[in-house]
C-alpha cells in the first residue's frame, strides 16, 4: 500500500499558494484494507475513505470508463492492481494530475508542472471529453487563476463537446454548484468568458448570452456593451468581497436588457421588471437557493432607484425600504446595496468613483429603525391609525436623516 497527495493541494503547493484541503490516492489497498485502519468508507459510486483522525479524502486508485452520456455515465474500476500512473491520467487538466509521495518526491506523467511554469490550463487526455463537467471546471480554473491561458487544443475540445450536445445533459444541481464556486473566484467575469467562447454559456444560460451585443446610452455606460458591462460588475463585486447572493445579484441585475425593443435603444425603459422576469427563469431552471434568488430580484426590480437616492421622495425611499424587508432583514438589504455598488463603478472609467448612495441608503434604513413603532401603537386612539401614525414617523425621520 502506498500514498500519495494528488491534485489541488499539490498543484497550489507548486504555485506558492496555501494549501487548504488535501486529496490522497491509496495504490495496492482493497476496501477492507482500508476499513481494518480506521478509514470510514463515504463514496458511493466508487472508494473513498475519510482519515479517521484527519478526515481528509483518501480515494483507492481507479480507472474509469465511460457508458452513456452525462457527467454520470461512467463505470469505475478499482482494484490494488491499479497504478498511480493510470489513476492520474484519468483527470481533467495536467495541473491537476500531479502527485507527491511520502518522501516529497514529485510524479508529472503529462508535464503539469511545465504547464503551471507557462501558465496553461491543458487537458490531460482525449478522455477529457467524456466529461462535461469538466468544461465547467476549466471555465471556474480559469476565473481562478487569471493569469493562465487555455490551450488551444482545449478549448477545441471544449467547443466540440458542446456541439456534441454533452453540456445539455448536466443536471441542474451541477451546473449551479461550478456557476456558484466560478463567481466567488478572484476573477469571474473570466468563467464566462470562457464559456461563451466555447458555446456553452448559450446553452446553459442563455438569458445571460444574450447580452453581448446589446448597447446602452454612452453617458451612463462609457463601455457600451451589456455583457461587456455585466462582467466588469461581477469583477467589481469580487474585488468589494461581495458574498455569494450579492454576486449573483450582479450576474442577473439587468438581463432584461436584451428583451429591449430595437426601436428604442439604447434606451431600457422597463427593464427592471424583464430582469425579474428572467431572473426567476434562471432560479426555477437551475434551482438557485433562495437567498441568492432574493437578493437578486430585489436587485434587479431596484437597482436603478437605488442609484437615484438623491432624487426620491422620502415617502418613495420608506417604500423602497419596505418592499425590500429592510427592517426585518437589513443583512439581506446590505447585500442589496453591494450588488448596487457593484453595478454602478463596474462600468468603464467609473471604477474608483465612490458609491454614496449606499451610505444614503444606511441612514435612511437606521432613522427608520429608529422610530419607536410600540411606543406609537401604544398611543394611537384608534387601531387602524397605528400603520398609518407609524408610517408618518418614519417618514418625518428620514427627512431628518436626509438634512
Amino acid at each position: 500500500m502506498e500514498t500519495y497527495a494528488v491534485g489541488g493541494a499539490v498543484r497550489d503547493e507548486l504555485l506558492g499558494l496555501a494549501v487548504k484541503d488535501r486529496d490522497w490516492v491509496v495504490v495496492g489497498a482493497t476496501p477492507q484494507e482500508m476499513l481494518a485502519q480506521g478509514f470510514l468508507a463515504v463514496g458511493r459510486d466508487f472508494p473513498v475513505f475519510l482519515h479517521p483522525r484527519t478526515h481528509e479524502e483518501y480515494a483507492l486508485a481507479r480507472t474509469e470508463r465511460k457508458t452513456a452520456p452525462g457527467y454520470t455515465g461512467f463505470a469505475f474500476h478499482a482494484a490494488p492492481g491499479v497504478t498511480l500512473e493510470q489513476d492520474l491520467i484519468r483527470r481533467d487538466l495536467t495541473i491537476n494530475a500531479i502527485a507527491k509521495d511520502a518522501s516529497g518526491a514529485i510524479i508529472d506523467p503529462h508535464d503539469g508542472r511545465a504547464d503551471i511554469a507557462a501558465r496553461v490550463l491543458r487537458h490531460v487526455s482525449p478522455a477529457f471529453a467524456e466529461d462535461p463537467v469538466r468544461i465547467l471546471r476549466v471555465a471556474r480554473f480559469a476565473a481562478r487563476f487569471a493569469d493562465f491561458s487555455i490551450a488551444p487544443e482545449t478549448l477545441m475540445l471544449m467547443r466540440d463537446m458542446t456541439a456534441a450536445g454533452e453540456v445539455d445533459a448536466l443536471v441542474a444541481e451541477r451546473v449551479w454548484q461550478e456557476l456558484a464556486r466560478g463567481l466567488m473566484e478572484g476573477k469571474p467575469s473570466r468563467m464566462f468568458d470562457v464559456l461563451r467562447e466555447c458555446g456553452a454559456l448559450a446553452r446553459l444560460l442563455p438569458e445571460l448570452d444574450a447580452l453581448w451585443g446589446v448597447p446602452q446610452r454612452a453617458d451612463y455606460h462609457p463601455e457600451i456593451d451589456t455583457g461587456v458591462h455585466v462582467m466588469m460588475v461581477i469583477d467589481m463585486a469580487a474585488q468589494l468581497g461581495a458574498p455569494l447572493p450579492a454576486r449573483f445579484a450582479a450576474l442577473t441585475h439587468d438581463l432584461g436588457k436584451a428583451r429591449t425593443p430595437a426601436d428604442i435603444l439604447p434606451r431600457h425603459h422597463g427593464h427592471e421588471a424583464k430582469s425579474v422576469a428572467l431572473v426567476d427563469v434562471i432560479c426555477e431552471r437551475l434551482r438557485v437557493p433562495t437567498d441568492c434568488r432574493d437578493v437578486a430580484r430585489l436587485a434587479a426590480r431596484f437597482h436603478g432607484d437605488m442609484h437615484r437616492v438623491a432624487e426620491l421622495r422620502p415617502e418613495t425611499k420608506l417604500t423602497l425600504l419596505e418592499r425590500c424587508d429592510a427592517l426585518r432583514r437589513p443583512e439581506r438589504f446590505a447585500m442589496i446595496l453591494l450588488a448596487c455598488e457593484a453595478d454602478y463603478r463596474g462600468r468603464l472609467g467609473w471604477e474608483g468613483r465612490d458609491y454614496a448612495q449606499a451610505e444614503a441608503w444606511r441612514e435612511a434604513l437606521a432613522a427608520v429603525r429608529a422610530v419607536d413603532a410600540g411606543a406609537i401603537a401604544r398611543a394611537a386612539v384608534d387601531p387602524p391609525d397605528i400603520a398609518r401614525d407609524i408610517g408618518k414617523a418614519r417618514i418625518e425621520a428620514i427627512k431628518a436623516a436626509s438634512r
